[in-house]
């Protein structure tokens, strides 16, 4: 038992107690008090520098700091925004995005295209000890046309839409990059919404002249069912394009002409009937080139191969058939029937659906 005791009291260890005492950020140096900025989201360089004193503990141990946001009434007690600074929060300075300000402009109720004010201030903390920074600063910001949380995803909805109101069917737009959408579908007399989700909790966009607004609000559409091509940027809330798809035909370079019409099937897939193939006869030989031209009521666009200059499709793998924007040359972007083609029929499927790339398929009958 002796030995038990003396084996106890030699493992005691002194506890030191925690020191908790902090002192608050004295100045703020960056940016300057009154500063305005104009935001734009979508440059990923854009950012903007926030500096400041370092604070002071009792015993020289690091201290946590927070950069927090509150609007130009609030007093700190329940800032709407906070972020820990540069190095896991040890560092007298954080870097903050226009894509972040954004989103914080939002948050302290700057709305889309309009121009507010918030508050800006560091909160030191050590344990549970925090202290609001002695310098409270104004920080002015313009908020661009567009969304500040982009939607990862896009669908469309509604009577007027091929999936019919059922939202668990709604037709999934096909994202060209962040907060860019687009779609190739048909739209009868009714209504339909754009939303993030295919359930109720999704948030919903609707259209407003070339604008897109977040709301419940319903696009009304009447007159004959017609197709459409419809791209829309988050980014700027803006639509892009809502062309009426007139016609969709195989162009053949050699004939500088459409040689066959696809028509339209419905999901974003167009199908031909039984189109003849004549290779064009050169003195160098019978010349094989085609692409597509839809044309709308914005004009006439182009889907072609990405390579300038294309070989047999014999042997190629299923990257020769996607199509792609491309330009009005005769010649450049085209792809190659497969030689069996020539003098024969053929059918066509071009398929410009959300589930994967776009793509075509040419069948010799």
């Amino acid at each position: 038992m002796l030995l038990l005791i003396v084996i106890i009291t030699s493992c005691k260890k002194d506890v030191k107690e925690l020191n908790e005492n902090v002192s608050a950020v004295g100045q703020l140096s960056l940016p300057a008090n009154q500063a305005s900025l104009k935001l734009t989201p979508t440059d990923a360089s854009a950012s903007l520098l926030f500096k400041w004193d370092a604070a002071s503990a009792a015993d020289g141990e690091l201290v946590l700091y927070e950069i927090a946001f509150d609007k130009e009434n609030g007093d700190f007690s329940n800032p709407f925004y906070k972020v820990v600074s540069d190095g896991g929060g040890v560092q007298t300075q954080v870097r903050l995005t226009h894509k972040d300000l954004t989103k914080i402009a939002a948050l302290g109720g700057i709305a889309s295209s309009a121009t507010g004010k918030i508050k800006w201030a560091v909160i030191v903390s050590k344990a549970s000890n925090k202290k609001v920074s002695a310098e409270i600063r104004i920080l002015q910001l313009e908020r661009p046309a567009g969304f500040a949380e982009l939607p990862n995803e896009l669908y469309i909805t509604g009577s007027a839409t091929e999936g019919g109101e059922d939202i668990s069917k709604a037709l999934k737009l096909k994202k060209l990059e962040g907060g860019v959408f687009e779609i190739y579908t048909s739209l009868k007399p009714g209504t339909y919404q754009l939303t993030d989700k295919t359930g109720a909790d999704g948030k919903k966009f609707y259209i407003d002249g070339a604008m897109v607004k977040e709301g419940i609000t319903a696009v009304t559409v009447t007159g004959a069912t017609k197709v459409y091509h419809l791209k829309y940027d988050f980014n700027v809330a803006t639509v892009l394009d809502a062309s009426e798809i007139q016609s969709f035909g195989l162009y053949m370079s050699a004939y500088g002409a459409e040689i066959g019409q696809l028509n339209y099937v419905g999901n974003g897939v167009w199908q031909s009937g039984v189109i003849p193939v004549v290779f064009y006869q050169f003195s160098w030989g019978r010349d094989e080139r085609y692409k597509f031209a839809i044309h709308t009521t914005n004009g006439i666009q182009y889907l072609g191969s990405s390579n300038v200059d294309n070989g047999s499709p014999v042997g190629q793998g299923a990257s020769y058939f996607y199509l792609n924007e491309v330009t009005s040359d005769q010649w450049n972007n085209t792809y190659k029937f497969n030689p069996s083609a020539d003098n024969h029929n053929v059918k066509v499927t071009a398929t410009l659906s959300a589930g994967g790339s776009y793509t075509h398929e040419v069948t010799t009958l």
